[in-house]
C-alpha cells in the first residue's frame, strides 16, 4: 500500500521523511502505488452494504491539503446516518462514498501552500459534514484549517474522539450563543459526544452548566463539571431546573425538549438544536424545492420566538474553524476536554461496529483504531 505524490514533502511508514521533487515518486516497500485501503459506502443500506476495499485511489493533493496517515477514526451518529441514507440528496451522485469524519494520526505529505504542519507531526482534526471522501481510511486528506497538533498527553483513540463533536459544539456556543464567564448554559442531553464537550467547553468559558441524561451518565457529567445533572427518565426536567437560562444546546431535538429550551431562556438567550430539517427536507423534496423549504421554515421559526419569547432560535452544524480548532486542542493539552471512548474496533470491524451503534449496544462513543 502506497502512494504517487508530485511536488509534496512525504512520509512512509518505514522511512524518515523525503523531500520529493516534481519528477520523483515516494517509494514504499520497493514498490510504487496509487491506492491504499478505505471503508467504500457503494450504496445506502445496514452495515452490511459497507466494504472494506484495497484500493481505493488516492487523488492528488490540493495546495492547502495535508495527507495524513490514519491511526484512529472515530464512529459519529453522521457516519450511520449517512450510511442510511440520511444526505442523500447530495452524496448519492458521488457514490462509492468513504464515510467518516474524524481522525488522529501522522502527517505523511503537505500541499504546496501548506504551512502550519509539516511531515511527520502527529495531528488530529474533523471534515465538513458534506466532504465525500471521508476518513475511514489508511491515509485520510483534509484541508490544513480542519487539521492540528494533536497533544502529546492524548493519544489516537482518544483525540479521534474529539474534534467533530467539540467542533459542533463550539460553533453553538462560541460562534452562535458568544456564551460569557457567568452565564447559565443548559445542555439537553448531554451524555453523548457533542453534549459531553458542550459541557466542558460552557466550564472553560466560566458558565454555569445543568444537564439532562440518563442515569449512567450523570456521575460523569458532574466530573466533567456540570452543577447539576438531571436523570430526565426519573425526574421532572421542568421541576428540576431552576431559574432561566441564558443559552440552551439541544441535541435531542423532539418537540417536548424544543418547547422547554424555549421556555426556560431569558429575553435574548439562544436555543441552538442539532436537529435541523435543512438535510431531511432536501433528502425528501430535491436540493431546488427542500433547501428552499427548509430556509422558510428556519425563518419562520426565528421570527416567531423573536416576536413571542425574545430569544433567538437556531439550526447548528459543525463546521471547520481554525480558532475553535485551536482552542480544543489547548483544552486537552491542558486536561479540561476529554470524551471517553467506550469500545474500540479494528478499522476491518466497521461492519460489527456500525451494527453494535444501530442496535444501542455501546451507548458510548466508538473508534475503529487502523493499523
Amino acid at each position: 500500500m502506497s502512494f504517487r505524490l508530485r511536488g509534496l514533502k512525504c512520509l512512509t511508514a518505514d522511512h524518515p521523511p523525503l523531500r520529493c521533487s516534481s519528477r520523483r515518486l515516494l517509494v514504499f516497500n520497493r514498490s510504487i502505488a496509487t491506492s491504499c485501503r478505505a471503508v467504500v459506502l457503494p450504496r445506502f443500506g445496514g452495515p452490511e452494504v459497507l466494504e472494506l476495499r484495497h484500493d481505493v485511489s488516492l487523488p492528488e493533493l490540493k495546495p492547502n491539503e495535508v495527507l495524513v496517515r490514519a491511526r484512529a477514526v472515530s464512529v459519529n451518529p453522521l457516519d450511520t446516518r449517512m450510511r442510511s441514507g440520511y444526505g442523500r440528496s447530495l452524496f448519492q451522485q458521488h457514490l462509492p462514498i468513504i464515510l467518516g469524519r474524524d481522525v488522529s494520526g501522522e502527517v505523511a505529505a503537505v500541499g504546496g501552500s501548506v504551512r502550519s504542519l509539516s511531515v511527520g507531526q502527529e495531528v488530529f482534526g474533523a471534515l465538513h459534514p458534506t466532504a465525500v471522501r471521508g476518513t475511514y481510511s489508511d491515509y485520510a486528506i483534509l484541508p490544513e484549517d480542519e487539521l492540528t497538533l494533536k497533544p502529546a498527553s492524548v493519544s489516537h483513540v482518544e483525540a479521534s474522539a474529539i474534534p467533530f463533536a467539540a467542533l459542533t459544539a463550539w460553533r453553538a456556543l462560541k460562534s452562535t450563543a458568544r456564551i460569557n464567564e457567568g452565564q447559565r448554559v443548559l445542555i439537553l442531553g448531554g451524555g453523548g459526544a457533542v453534549g459531553c464537550s458542550a459541557i466542558q467547553l460552557s466550564v472553560a468559558a466560566g458558565c454555569h452548566v445543568s444537564t439532562t441524561c440518563g442515569a449512567e451518565s450523570i456521575d460523569r457529567l458532574l466530573a466533567a463539571g456540570a452543577e447539576q445533572a438531571i436523570d430526565y427518565t426519573a425526574e421532572d426536567v421542568e421541576v428540576s431546573l431552576k431559574g432561566t437560562f441564558d443559552a440552551v444546546l439541544d441535541t435531542i431535538g423532539v418537540h417536548e425538549t424544543e418547547r422547554l429550551g424555549i421556555n426556560i431562556l431569558k429575553r435574548g438567550g439562544h436555543y441552538m438544536t442539532l436537529q435541523g430539517e435543512a438535510a431531511s427536507l432536501t433528502d425528501t423534496y430535491g436540493i431546488a424545492f427542500g433547501l428552499p423549504a427548509a430556509t422558510a421554515i428556519l425563518l419562520k421559526k426565528q421570527m416567531q420566538y423573536r416576536f413571542s419569547h425574545g430569544i433567538e432560535y437556531w439550526w447548528t452544524y459543525m463546521r471547520a474553524d481554525p480558532e475553535g480548532l485551536d482552542k480544543i486542542r489547548r483544552l486537552c493539552e491542558a486536561g479540561k476536554l476529554r470524551i471517553p471512548v467506550e469500545k474500540t474496533f479494528s478499522i476491518t470491524q466497521v461492519r460489527e461496529a456500525h451494527e453494535a451503534k444501530d442496535k444501542r449496544r455501546i451507548p458510548g462513543k466508538v473508534v475503529l483504531e487502523v493499523d
